[in-house]
Protein backbone atom coordinates (compact mmCIF):
# COMPACT_ATOMS: atom_id res chain seq x y z
CA UNK A 1 0.00 0.00 0.00
CA UNK A 2 1.25 3.48 -0.87
CA UNK A 3 1.93 5.29 2.25
CA UNK A 4 -1.07 7.90 3.48
CA UNK A 5 -0.75 11.37 2.27
CA UNK A 6 -1.09 13.59 5.53
CA UNK A 7 -0.90 17.67 6.13
CA UNK A 8 -1.35 20.13 3.28
CA UNK A 9 -1.17 17.13 0.82
CA UNK A 10 -4.14 15.47 2.83
CA UNK A 11 -6.03 18.54 3.02
CA UNK A 12 -5.09 18.96 -1.48
CA UNK A 13 -6.43 15.54 -1.94
CA UNK A 14 -9.43 16.35 0.32
CA UNK A 15 -10.67 18.67 -1.68
CA UNK A 16 -10.11 17.36 -4.98
CA UNK A 17 -11.25 13.74 -4.31
CA UNK A 18 -14.18 15.38 -2.50
CA UNK A 19 -14.92 17.36 -5.90
CA UNK A 20 -14.58 14.41 -8.12
CA UNK A 21 -16.67 12.17 -6.24
CA UNK A 22 -19.59 15.26 -6.43
CA UNK A 23 -19.88 14.92 -9.96
CA UNK A 24 -22.77 12.69 -9.45
CA UNK A 25 -24.81 15.55 -7.19
CA UNK A 26 -23.20 18.43 -9.55
CA UNK A 27 -24.62 16.56 -12.71
CA UNK A 28 -28.17 16.24 -11.29
CA UNK A 29 -28.64 18.75 -8.50
CA UNK A 30 -27.69 21.53 -10.34
CA UNK A 31 -30.40 21.69 -12.86
CA UNK A 32 -32.84 20.13 -10.48
CA UNK A 33 -34.81 23.80 -10.49
CA UNK A 34 -35.05 23.90 -14.41
CA UNK A 35 -36.62 20.42 -14.76
CA UNK A 36 -40.60 22.12 -15.45
CA UNK A 37 -39.04 24.35 -17.47
CA UNK A 38 -37.55 22.01 -19.68
CA UNK A 39 -40.68 20.25 -19.89
CA UNK A 40 -42.01 23.95 -21.03
CA UNK A 41 -39.20 24.00 -23.47
CA UNK A 42 -39.72 20.44 -25.24
CA UNK A 43 -42.94 20.23 -25.03
CA UNK A 44 -43.01 17.11 -22.88
CA UNK A 45 -44.30 15.09 -20.03
CA UNK A 46 -42.24 15.32 -16.01
CA UNK A 47 -41.58 11.70 -17.18
CA UNK A 48 -39.77 12.49 -20.30
CA UNK A 49 -37.85 14.99 -18.49
CA UNK A 50 -37.02 12.57 -15.60
CA UNK A 51 -35.51 10.20 -18.00
CA UNK A 52 -32.41 12.40 -18.30
CA UNK A 53 -32.02 11.80 -15.26
CA UNK A 54 -31.97 8.42 -15.29
CA UNK A 55 -29.94 8.64 -18.13
CA UNK A 56 -27.75 10.10 -16.56
CA UNK A 57 -27.45 7.63 -13.50
CA UNK A 58 -27.05 4.72 -16.19
CA UNK A 59 -24.05 6.35 -17.59
CA UNK A 60 -22.44 6.73 -13.87
CA UNK A 61 -23.39 3.35 -13.99
CA UNK A 62 -22.24 1.84 -16.67
CA UNK A 63 -19.36 4.24 -16.61
CA UNK A 64 -17.72 3.18 -13.27
CA UNK A 65 -17.51 -0.79 -14.53
CA UNK A 66 -15.44 0.93 -17.01
CA UNK A 67 -13.17 3.35 -15.55
CA UNK A 68 -13.28 1.13 -12.29
CA UNK A 69 -11.22 -1.96 -13.62
CA UNK A 70 -9.25 0.19 -16.16
CA UNK A 71 -7.89 2.14 -13.15
CA UNK A 72 -6.66 -1.45 -12.14
CA UNK A 73 -4.53 -2.31 -14.34
CA UNK A 74 -3.07 1.19 -16.06
CA UNK A 75 -3.09 3.18 -12.47
CA UNK A 76 -5.77 5.86 -11.21
CA UNK A 77 -3.98 8.68 -12.98
CA UNK A 78 -4.47 7.82 -16.69
CA UNK A 79 -7.86 6.95 -17.01
CA UNK A 80 -9.29 9.90 -14.26
CA UNK A 81 -7.67 12.18 -16.56
CA UNK A 82 -9.40 11.12 -19.66
CA UNK A 83 -12.62 10.78 -17.93
CA UNK A 84 -12.70 14.14 -16.51
CA UNK A 85 -11.84 15.99 -20.23
CA UNK A 86 -14.72 13.70 -21.81
CA UNK A 87 -17.04 15.27 -19.03
CA UNK A 88 -16.29 18.70 -19.90
CA UNK A 89 -16.67 18.14 -23.19
CA UNK A 90 -20.34 16.21 -23.13
CA UNK A 91 -21.39 18.84 -20.71
CA UNK A 92 -20.93 21.46 -23.37
CA UNK A 93 -22.30 19.50 -25.74
CA UNK A 94 -25.73 19.28 -24.12
CA UNK A 95 -26.10 22.83 -23.48
CA UNK A 96 -27.09 22.67 -27.61
CA UNK A 97 -29.38 20.47 -28.26
CA UNK A 98 -32.64 20.30 -30.11
CA UNK A 99 -34.64 17.80 -28.58
CA UNK A 100 -35.55 15.68 -25.28
CA UNK A 101 -34.22 12.79 -27.12
CA UNK A 102 -30.75 14.15 -27.78
CA UNK A 103 -30.46 15.76 -24.56
CA UNK A 104 -31.11 12.54 -23.08
CA UNK A 105 -28.28 10.79 -25.08
CA UNK A 106 -25.77 13.89 -24.29
CA UNK A 107 -27.10 12.88 -20.43
CA UNK A 108 -26.53 9.09 -20.67
CA UNK A 109 -22.52 10.20 -22.25
CA UNK A 110 -22.01 13.27 -19.93
CA UNK A 111 -22.73 10.48 -16.81
CA UNK A 112 -20.47 8.04 -18.17
CA UNK A 113 -17.28 10.44 -18.26
CA UNK A 114 -18.29 11.95 -15.00
CA UNK A 115 -18.17 8.29 -13.80
CA UNK A 116 -14.58 8.03 -13.55
CA UNK A 117 -14.10 10.62 -11.01
CA UNK A 118 -16.33 8.96 -8.49
CA UNK A 119 -14.99 5.32 -9.06
CA UNK A 120 -11.39 6.46 -8.90
CA UNK A 121 -11.63 8.78 -6.45
CA UNK A 122 -12.67 5.94 -3.79
CA UNK A 123 -9.70 3.59 -5.79
CA UNK A 124 -7.31 6.14 -4.61
CA UNK A 125 -8.85 6.50 -0.80
CA UNK A 126 -8.14 2.63 -0.53
CA UNK A 127 -4.94 2.98 -2.27
CA UNK A 128 -3.90 4.84 0.95
CA UNK A 129 -5.53 4.13 4.04
CA UNK A 130 -7.48 1.31 6.05
CA UNK A 131 -8.98 0.87 9.00
CA UNK A 132 -10.82 3.93 10.56
CA UNK A 133 -8.31 6.07 8.69
CA UNK A 134 -9.96 4.73 5.53
CA UNK A 135 -13.39 5.65 7.37
CA UNK A 136 -12.86 8.98 8.66
CA UNK A 137 -11.27 9.79 5.12
CA UNK A 138 -15.31 9.01 3.50
CA UNK A 139 -16.60 10.92 6.17
CA UNK A 140 -14.49 14.09 5.24
CA UNK A 141 -15.47 13.48 1.85
CA UNK A 142 -18.98 14.00 2.75
CA UNK A 143 -18.03 17.19 4.22
CA UNK A 144 -16.64 18.40 0.85
CA UNK A 145 -18.95 16.41 -1.74
CA UNK A 146 -22.16 17.04 0.42
CA UNK A 147 -21.40 20.87 -0.17
CA UNK A 148 -22.32 20.30 -3.92
CA UNK A 149 -26.44 19.24 -2.92
CA UNK A 150 -26.15 22.86 -1.79
CA UNK A 151 -24.23 24.94 -4.14
CA UNK A 152 -25.48 23.14 -7.10
CA UNK A 153 -29.19 23.73 -7.13
CA UNK A 154 -28.41 27.60 -5.53
CA UNK A 155 -26.15 27.99 -8.53
CA UNK A 156 -28.72 26.33 -10.63
CA UNK A 157 -32.04 28.12 -9.51
CA UNK A 158 -29.82 31.85 -9.35
CA UNK A 159 -28.74 30.89 -13.25
CA UNK A 160 -31.65 30.63 -13.96
CA UNK A 161 -32.68 34.32 -13.27
CA UNK A 162 -30.59 35.52 -15.72
CA UNK A 163 -30.23 32.60 -18.66
CA UNK A 164 -31.97 29.63 -19.73
CA UNK A 165 -31.39 25.63 -18.83
CA UNK A 166 -28.83 25.61 -21.34
CA UNK A 167 -26.53 27.96 -19.19
CA UNK A 168 -26.49 25.46 -16.63
CA UNK A 169 -24.73 22.69 -18.71
CA UNK A 170 -22.21 25.34 -19.38
CA UNK A 171 -21.17 26.13 -16.10
CA UNK A 172 -20.76 22.39 -16.01
CA UNK A 173 -18.47 22.18 -18.37
CA UNK A 174 -16.55 24.89 -16.82
CA UNK A 175 -16.10 22.95 -13.58
CA UNK A 176 -15.20 20.35 -15.79
CA UNK A 177 -12.22 21.98 -17.26
CA UNK A 178 -11.65 23.14 -13.61
CA UNK A 179 -11.37 19.85 -12.31
CA UNK A 180 -9.20 18.50 -15.32
CA UNK A 181 -6.60 20.91 -14.28
CA UNK A 182 -6.81 20.40 -10.48
CA UNK A 183 -6.22 16.64 -11.73
CA UNK A 184 -3.59 17.32 -13.98
CA UNK A 185 -1.58 19.83 -11.25
CA UNK A 186 -2.71 18.13 -7.94
CA UNK A 187 -3.09 14.06 -8.18
CA UNK A 188 -0.11 11.97 -8.60
CA UNK A 189 -0.36 8.16 -9.15
CA UNK A 190 -1.79 6.26 -5.95
CA UNK A 191 -1.04 2.30 -7.36
CA UNK A 192 2.39 1.29 -7.85
CA UNK A 193 3.25 -0.88 -11.11
CA UNK A 194 3.95 -3.59 -9.46
CA UNK A 195 0.40 -3.78 -7.89
CA UNK A 196 -1.40 -2.99 -11.21
CA UNK A 197 -3.40 -6.03 -12.25
CA UNK A 198 -2.29 -7.25 -15.82
CA UNK A 199 -4.95 -9.88 -17.07
CA UNK A 200 -6.84 -8.04 -19.61
CA UNK A 201 -10.62 -8.48 -19.49
CA UNK A 202 -10.55 -12.03 -18.17
CA UNK A 203 -8.86 -11.07 -14.79
CA UNK A 204 -11.34 -8.48 -14.64
CA UNK A 205 -14.67 -10.53 -15.11
CA UNK A 206 -12.29 -12.75 -12.58
CA UNK A 207 -12.54 -9.71 -9.84
CA UNK A 208 -16.17 -9.36 -10.82
CA UNK A 209 -17.03 -12.67 -10.10
CA UNK A 210 -15.03 -12.93 -6.98
CA UNK A 211 -16.88 -9.98 -5.59
CA UNK A 212 -20.30 -10.86 -6.73
CA UNK A 213 -19.78 -14.32 -4.28
CA UNK A 214 -18.60 -12.42 -1.05
CA UNK A 215 -21.83 -12.42 0.42
CA UNK A 216 -20.87 -9.57 3.22
CA UNK A 217 -19.66 -7.02 -0.11
CA UNK A 218 -22.91 -7.58 -1.93
CA UNK A 219 -24.74 -7.43 1.29
CA UNK A 220 -22.79 -3.76 1.56
CA UNK A 221 -23.61 -2.69 -1.33
CA UNK A 222 -27.24 -3.73 -1.56
CA UNK A 223 -28.16 -1.62 1.39
CA UNK A 224 -26.03 1.26 0.13
CA UNK A 225 -27.74 1.09 -3.20
CA UNK A 226 -30.68 1.09 -1.40
CA UNK A 227 -30.14 3.50 0.88
CA UNK A 228 -28.86 6.10 -2.16
CA UNK A 229 -31.81 5.23 -4.02
CA UNK A 230 -34.39 6.38 -1.61
CA UNK A 231 -32.83 9.88 -1.64
CA UNK A 232 -32.60 9.82 -5.31
CA UNK A 233 -36.02 8.94 -4.99
CA UNK A 234 -36.47 12.07 -3.55
CA UNK A 235 -33.71 14.26 -5.68
CA UNK A 236 -35.75 12.98 -9.08
CA UNK A 237 -39.56 13.71 -7.38
CA UNK A 238 -38.99 17.14 -5.50
CA UNK A 239 -38.95 19.73 -8.12
CA UNK A 240 -42.42 18.70 -9.41
CA UNK A 241 -44.04 18.42 -5.61
CA UNK A 242 -42.20 21.21 -4.15
CA UNK A 243 -42.37 23.82 -6.98
CA UNK A 244 -46.13 22.79 -8.65
CA UNK A 245 -47.81 20.93 -5.96
CA UNK A 246 -46.23 23.42 -2.86
CA UNK A 247 -45.95 26.35 -4.94
CA UNK A 248 -42.00 26.75 -3.94
CA UNK A 249 -40.28 28.96 -6.32
CA UNK A 250 -37.12 27.41 -8.19
CA UNK A 251 -35.02 29.72 -5.72
CA UNK A 252 -36.81 28.21 -2.73
CA UNK A 253 -36.55 25.17 -3.62
CA UNK A 254 -32.86 25.14 -3.97
CA UNK A 255 -32.27 26.79 -0.82
CA UNK A 256 -34.36 24.16 0.70
CA UNK A 257 -32.44 21.55 -1.12
CA UNK A 258 -29.85 23.00 0.06
CA UNK A 259 -30.36 22.44 3.84
CA UNK A 260 -31.47 18.74 3.10
CA UNK A 261 -27.44 18.95 1.93
CA UNK A 262 -26.44 20.62 5.30
CA UNK A 263 -27.95 17.48 7.33
CA UNK A 264 -25.67 14.86 5.33
CA UNK A 265 -22.51 16.73 6.08
CA UNK A 266 -23.35 17.55 9.39
CA UNK A 267 -24.03 13.60 9.93
CA UNK A 268 -20.79 12.85 7.85
CA UNK A 269 -18.97 15.23 10.00
CA UNK A 270 -20.51 13.45 13.34
CA UNK A 271 -19.37 9.74 11.55
CA UNK A 272 -15.74 11.01 11.40
CA UNK A 273 -15.25 12.07 14.84
CA UNK A 274 -17.61 8.87 16.03
CA UNK A 275 -15.98 6.00 14.61
CA UNK A 276 -13.02 6.07 17.41
CA UNK A 277 -15.76 5.01 19.32
CA UNK A 278 -18.40 3.48 17.91
CA UNK A 279 -17.75 0.75 15.26
CA UNK A 280 -18.44 1.37 11.44
CA UNK A 281 -21.33 -1.22 11.46
CA UNK A 282 -22.60 0.51 14.44
CA UNK A 283 -23.39 3.79 12.59
CA UNK A 284 -24.18 2.43 9.38
CA UNK A 285 -27.08 1.14 11.31
CA UNK A 286 -27.90 4.05 13.02
CA UNK A 287 -27.99 5.78 10.03
CA UNK A 288 -30.17 3.01 8.18
CA UNK A 289 -32.89 3.22 10.65
CA UNK A 290 -32.87 7.19 10.93
CA UNK A 291 -33.62 7.02 7.04
CA UNK A 292 -36.41 4.30 7.80
CA UNK A 293 -38.09 6.37 10.34
CA UNK A 294 -37.18 9.98 8.16
CA UNK A 295 -39.03 7.53 4.86
CA UNK A 296 -42.11 5.93 6.83
CA UNK A 297 -43.03 9.55 8.57
CA UNK A 298 -43.11 10.80 4.56
CA UNK A 299 -45.36 8.08 3.89
CA UNK A 300 -47.43 9.06 7.11
CA UNK A 301 -47.68 12.98 6.33
CA UNK A 302 -48.37 12.51 2.79
CA UNK A 303 -51.48 10.26 3.58
CA UNK A 304 -52.80 12.65 6.27
CA UNK A 305 -52.40 15.47 3.74
CA UNK A 306 -50.11 17.97 6.07
CA UNK A 307 -48.53 19.97 3.84
CA UNK A 308 -44.73 21.20 2.77
CA UNK A 309 -42.70 21.77 6.36
CA UNK A 310 -44.12 18.18 8.17
CA UNK A 311 -42.92 16.48 4.51
CA UNK A 312 -39.87 18.61 4.37
CA UNK A 313 -38.78 17.40 7.98
CA UNK A 314 -39.12 13.62 6.72
CA UNK A 315 -36.87 14.05 4.04
CA UNK A 316 -34.17 16.04 5.69
CA UNK A 317 -33.99 13.02 8.22
CA UNK A 318 -33.98 10.44 5.15
CA UNK A 319 -31.51 12.34 3.15
CA UNK A 320 -28.73 13.23 6.46
CA UNK A 321 -28.53 9.73 7.63
CA UNK A 322 -27.11 9.06 4.26
CA UNK A 323 -24.00 11.11 6.26
CA UNK A 324 -23.64 8.02 8.73
CA UNK A 325 -24.43 4.95 6.15
CA UNK A 326 -22.37 5.83 3.20
CA UNK A 327 -19.10 6.22 4.33
CA UNK A 328 -19.43 3.21 6.69
CA UNK A 329 -21.11 1.20 3.66
CA UNK A 330 -17.72 2.35 1.32
CA UNK A 331 -15.12 1.57 3.72
CA UNK A 332 -16.66 -1.96 4.73
CA UNK A 333 -17.51 -3.27 1.08
CA UNK A 334 -13.64 -1.97 0.08
CA UNK A 335 -12.05 -3.22 3.08
CA UNK A 336 -10.72 -6.17 1.78
CA UNK A 337 -9.90 -5.42 -1.58
CA UNK A 338 -6.78 -3.63 -2.20
CA UNK A 339 -4.98 -4.43 -5.71
CA UNK A 340 -8.68 -4.76 -7.41
CA UNK A 341 -10.06 -1.95 -5.48
CA UNK A 342 -11.03 0.17 -9.30
CA UNK A 343 -13.49 -3.06 -9.36
CA UNK A 344 -15.03 -3.47 -6.45
CA UNK A 345 -15.55 0.44 -6.35
CA UNK A 346 -16.91 -0.10 -9.38
CA UNK A 347 -19.66 -2.51 -8.60
CA UNK A 348 -20.47 -0.57 -5.91
CA UNK A 349 -21.33 2.70 -7.63
CA UNK A 350 -23.32 0.17 -10.31
CA UNK A 351 -25.37 -1.23 -7.29
CA UNK A 352 -26.02 2.75 -6.57
CA UNK A 353 -26.90 4.17 -9.79
CA UNK A 354 -28.44 1.35 -11.44
CA UNK A 355 -31.24 1.09 -8.41
CA UNK A 356 -31.34 4.86 -8.55
CA UNK A 357 -31.99 5.18 -12.28
CA UNK A 358 -34.73 2.15 -11.73
CA UNK A 359 -36.85 3.72 -9.23
CA UNK A 360 -36.25 7.98 -11.23
CA UNK A 361 -39.30 7.11 -13.39
CA UNK A 362 -41.57 5.93 -10.69
CA UNK A 363 -41.88 9.35 -8.33
CA UNK A 364 -43.43 10.80 -11.37
CA UNK A 365 -46.66 12.85 -10.23
CA UNK A 366 -49.80 11.82 -10.92
CA UNK A 367 -52.42 13.84 -11.92
CA UNK A 368 -55.72 15.23 -10.12
CA UNK A 369 -55.93 15.54 -6.39
CA UNK A 370 -52.63 16.76 -4.28
CA UNK A 371 -52.39 12.96 -2.78
CA UNK A 372 -52.36 11.85 -6.56
CA UNK A 373 -49.44 14.13 -7.01
CA UNK A 374 -47.35 14.01 -3.61
CA UNK A 375 -47.35 9.89 -2.97
CA UNK A 376 -45.52 8.47 -5.27
CA UNK A 377 -42.42 10.24 -4.22
CA UNK A 378 -43.32 9.70 -0.92
CA UNK A 379 -44.09 6.12 -1.31
CA UNK A 380 -40.87 5.51 -3.13
CA UNK A 381 -38.87 6.96 -0.25
CA UNK A 382 -40.46 4.93 2.24
CA UNK A 383 -39.94 1.72 0.87
CA UNK A 384 -36.37 2.32 -0.62
CA UNK A 385 -35.86 3.64 3.25
CA UNK A 386 -37.69 0.40 4.54
CA UNK A 387 -36.16 -2.26 2.94
CA UNK A 388 -32.67 -0.56 3.41
CA UNK A 389 -33.05 -1.58 6.95
CA UNK A 390 -34.57 -4.74 6.11
CA UNK A 391 -31.72 -5.89 3.97
CA UNK A 392 -29.28 -5.08 6.42
CA UNK A 393 -31.20 -6.70 9.23
CA UNK A 394 -31.83 -9.91 7.22
CA UNK A 395 -27.85 -9.91 6.31
CA UNK A 396 -26.74 -8.43 9.46
CA UNK A 397 -25.14 -11.34 11.04
CA UNK A 398 -23.29 -12.15 7.92
CA UNK A 399 -21.98 -8.50 7.91
CA UNK A 400 -20.77 -8.25 11.30
CA UNK A 401 -19.29 -11.83 11.32
CA UNK A 402 -17.28 -10.80 8.34
CA UNK A 403 -16.27 -7.53 8.34
CA UNK A 404 -12.63 -6.74 10.23
CA UNK A 405 -13.35 -3.14 10.56
CA UNK A 406 -14.62 -2.27 14.36
CA UNK A 407 -14.02 0.49 16.86
CA UNK A 408 -10.97 -0.65 17.44
CA UNK A 409 -9.65 0.40 13.88
CA UNK A 410 -8.51 -3.15 12.69
CA UNK A 411 -9.05 -4.15 9.03
CA UNK A 412 -8.25 -6.98 7.11
CA UNK A 413 -5.59 -7.42 4.84
CA UNK A 414 -6.16 -6.07 1.58
CA UNK A 415 -6.84 -8.55 -1.39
Amino acid sequence: MTQPVEGRRRIRLVLILGALSAFAPLSIDMYLPALPSLQGHFHSSAAQVQLTLTACLIGLAVGQLIAGPLSDSYGRRRPLIVGVALYAIASLACAFVNSIEVLTAGRLVQGAAGAAGIVISRAIVRDLYTGTAMVRFFSTLVLVNGAAPILAPVIGGQLLKFTDWEGVFVVLSAIGLLLLVAVLLGITESLPPDQRRTGGLRDTLGSFRKLARDRSFVGYALVGALAFASMFGYISGSPFVMEQVYHLSPQGFSFLFGANACGLMLFGFANGRLVNRFSATALMRFGLVQGAIGGAGLLVVTLAGLGLWPSAVCLWLVVSSLGLSTPNVTALALAKYGANAGAASALLGLFQFIVGAVIGPLTSPGTGSVLAQTLPMALVVAVLAVVALAVYGITGLLMRRETGITAAGSAPAAA
